[in-house]
């Protein structure tokens, strides 16, 4: 169903209402749901489409490549981090609190479900909060490594007004003379605790995700086009299940002909107004 006026989505949230009526609410999460945070989406409307995203190959062997993607998340993680959740984060944690939602499945890495105060987060691709040795295992605060990044490079300045890309990560100009941090515990190769594209989800999240997802008796995708294979896999378990499925997003998704509804429009939209309804 895709919605065109106010009248129309209000009449479409009522109906979702009904259909989670009673029901344990699992959410399945995408970027959509923080772009009115500032965080763009991959794809989509006024999504910012990158030719050459980073993969785990590159990163590992190309020095120059992995030199150009730390230049490029210094420049933007201040802006990444200082994003504040919007009224979509904010309404899942109220429907958390009052014991609708048994907790959010994530494909974001912007942290921002834990800030609006949903406890139970499962964030399958990772955070950009923390930093991994991939040698010695380390785990750093991402904030620690922005010291050592000044530390070591006196001469970077971050913008004040940048474009971030979907990951927090920018395009710099340049990436002459700067020196990428180590880990300060074994001098070994630092990687933000983020599934890049080649690497898989780590298993015992995606169990942790199935197990949420089994406690549930409805599932919301919102903000997510599922083309990463992680969510649609979930969103198979779930209409194996034969669980009620509600997709909202404003772009049509891989599982759209699996679900019970589809609501296009904006998550900043939907979930306050099905919170309301459900509380």
């Amino acid at each position: 169903m895709s919605v065109s006026n106010i009248a129309e989505l209000s009449a479409t949230v009522a109906y979702a209402a009904e259909l989670l009526h009673g029901k344990r609410i699992a959410l399945l999460t995408g970027a959509g749901i923080s772009t009115d945070s500032g965080i763009p989406a991959y794809r989509g409307e006024g999504a910012r489409t990158r030719s050459d995203p980073m993969t785990i190959q590159t990163y590992l062997g190309d020095e120059a490549a992995r030199r150009r993607y730390w230049v490029g998340g210094h420049l933007g993680w201040h802006a990444f981090a200082s994003a504040a959740p919007n009224p979509g984060h904010t309404a899942l944690a109220r429907l958390e609190a009052a014991g609708k939602v048994s907790g959010v499945i994530t494909q974001n890495v912007d942290g921002l479900h834990l800030r609006a105060g949903s406890s139970h987060v499962i964030e399958v691709h990772g955070t950009m909060r923390r930093v991994l040795c991939l040698h010695c295992g380390q785990v750093f605060d991402r904030r620690d490594i922005a010291v050592q990044i000044e530390e070591l490079n006196p001469w970077i300045t971050v913008p004040e007004n940048i474009a971030l890309a979907p990951d927090g990560d920018v395009l710099p100009e340049s990436t002459d003379g700067f020196i990428v941090p180590v880990c300060t515990v074994c001098d070994g190769m630092l990687k933000p605790d983020v599934v890049f594209f080649g690497e898989y989800v780590p298993q015992d999240r995606f169990r942790a995700a199935e197990s949420l997802l089994r406690s549930s008796s409805a599932l919301i995708v919102a903000g997510s086009s599922l083309v990463v294979n992680s969510g649609v896999r979930l969103v198979e378990r779930a209409r194996r299940r034969s669980i009620p499925l509600i997709i909202v997003n404003r772009e049509p998704t891989r599982a759209d002909t699996w679900a019970d509804l589809t609501i296009a429009a904006g998550t900043s939209d939907v979930l306050p107004a099905l919170q309301e309804l459900l509380t």
